[in-house]
């Protein structure tokens, strides 16, 4: 086999670009300025009309969230304003709900506004110790309970530190120190809802990730017998970046050929040759996601190199690649709320083997992060359930990767190959959809050219 020269690449690469049609089908990209006017209008929205429910439902009064900059908690991320990159020192966030359904009370224990939501209540003048201005608005407020970020199960929702639980507690007096409660799933609840403004943008980002998983599958790309995997994988880098958009994990591209390699999950991502020259005959798989507007993909698809001679993928790979397919939709039929990961998987699973499917499931939330709060619907290894997070219930208005494989035997390969796939969905009172479509065909390299015959 051959490998690519680093000088040959960069030609291949620089010659992609400059004759890429591609580039014209990737949607409007907003500019900064636009960026931050989207974000901070989202997120106001969120804060002043979804806050209040999930306190409501989770029966607690009182959020405050502390962090110091540069480690910041997960929540507290999600509501920095667009201009604010890093919590400012010591940053700590109050909200309370008066009750009678009257507007949240939204504080910052600072000495400035946070936003233009988050009004700033520390008066050194009269509190000279910031500990002191927020136990003042406690006592002020005299909460029936004081929700914070510890959590078991969500290192979303554990976001409080030792040192600043240890230091709160210590400024708290004692009579308030039993209204104070795990804020688990209220933070979760925050983290995991989608709202109707970032659902009306979600397909859009979707979208995008679409386009560029496309683009990177294609014969504008890879040259069989020439670019390697890692070549794919870096151009899905660098075409992020060129965009100007963000990623939450460094992709991965592999390989499935008619070799005596047996399938292995970690080979996926941990230990596959990345110097592997990508030939006709291989069946490729990416795993690859982008973050916009505070908002994430994570998605999994596959291309097939034709060999000398074929137009079309094999029948015994769309036999297989419809497998997986057909496993998205057993799963995605069981989404149902109340239900929890735990229950989700196993009805899946169930139905899985009774329709001969050899399927594994490993589907998360997604969102504000990459693997997101809320109910894990399996993990690669654990297939029998999920203790803790696999316990949560599913909620309405919710965002999932329906991230899975389905194992086919491939007479023709003499082994057993995963379709490993993944797509981003959302969950509301109608159902469950795709947020932008799936695949449903495996693509072809080169795409065949209409105009000519045999």
């Amino acid at each position: 086999m051959c490998r690519t020269s680093p000088i040959l690449f960069i030609f291949i690469f620089l010659l992609t670009l400059s004759n890429s049609s591609f580039s014209q089908t990737i949607p409007v990209i907003l500019k900064e300025r636009d960026r931050a006017s989207a974000v901070d209008d989202i997120l106001e929205d969120r804060i002043e009309n979804l806050l209040p429910v999930l306190m409501r439902r989770e029966g607690i009064d009182m959020w405050v969230i502390i962090s110091r900059e540069y480690n910041e908690d997960p929540v507290m991320k999600t509501m920095l304003p667009s201009t604010w990159l890093s919590a400012r020192r010591r940053t700590i966030m109050v909200f309370f709900d008066p009750g009678a359904e009257k507007p949240l009370d939204k504080l910052a224990i600072a000495r400035y506004d946070v936003g233009t939501l988050l009004k700033g209540e520390w008066d050194l003048s009269s509190n000279p110790d910031q500990w002191d201005a927020l136990v003042k608005v406690i006592k002020q407020k005299n909460p029936k309970k004081i929700g914070l970020n510890f959590s078991k199960n969500y290192g979303h929702a554990d976001g409080l530190t030792y040192n600043e639980h240890e230091e709160f507690l210590q400024k708290l007096s004692k009579d308030f120190h039993q209204k104070i409660v795990s804020a688990e799933k209220l933070a979760v609840g925050w983290l995991e809802t989608r709202t109707e403004k970032e659902m009306a943008i979600y397909p859009m980002i979707c979208r995008i990730s679409h386009e560029i998983i496309e683009e990177a599958f294609s014969e504008q790309v890879i040259q069989p017998g020439i670019t390697t995997i890692d070549d794919v994988v870096w151009y899905l880098r660098q075409r992020v970046t060129d965009l100007g958009l963000g990623t939450w994990f460094h992709p991965t591209v592999d390989i499935q050929r008619a070799d005596d390699q047996k399938f292995d999950h970690l080979r996926t991502f941990s230990k596959r040759p990345g110097n592997q020259v990508i030939m006709p005959g291989d069946l490729l798989h990416c795993d690859f996601g982008i973050t916009y507007l505070r908002l994430n993909t994570d998605q999994q698809q596959h291309a097939y190199i034709l060999k000398p001679g074929e137009t079309e993928v094999p029948q015994y790979l769309k036999k297989a690649f419809a497998n997986g397919n057909r496993l998205q939709d057993i799963l995605v039929s069981q989404f149902k709320s109340g239900k929890t990961g735990n229950q989700i998987l196993l009805d899946a699973l169930a139905q899985a083997e009774k329709e001969g499917i050899n399927g594994s499931i490993y589907t998360h939330p997604i969102g504000s992060h990459g693997h997101a709060a809320g109910p894990t619907i399996g993990l690669w290894d654990q297939q029998k359930g999920v203790k803790g997070p696999g316990d949560y219930p599913l909620f309405e208005n919710t965002a999932y990767s329906i991230e899975l494989n389905a194992a086919t035997k491939i007479d023709e390969w003499n082994k057993t190959i995963r379709i490993m796939l993944e797509e981003d969905g959302y969950f509301d009172r109608t159902g469950f959809r795709f947020i932008n479509g799936r695949q449903k065909e495996i693509f072809v390299i080169p795409r065949p050219l209409t105009n000519l015959g045999k």
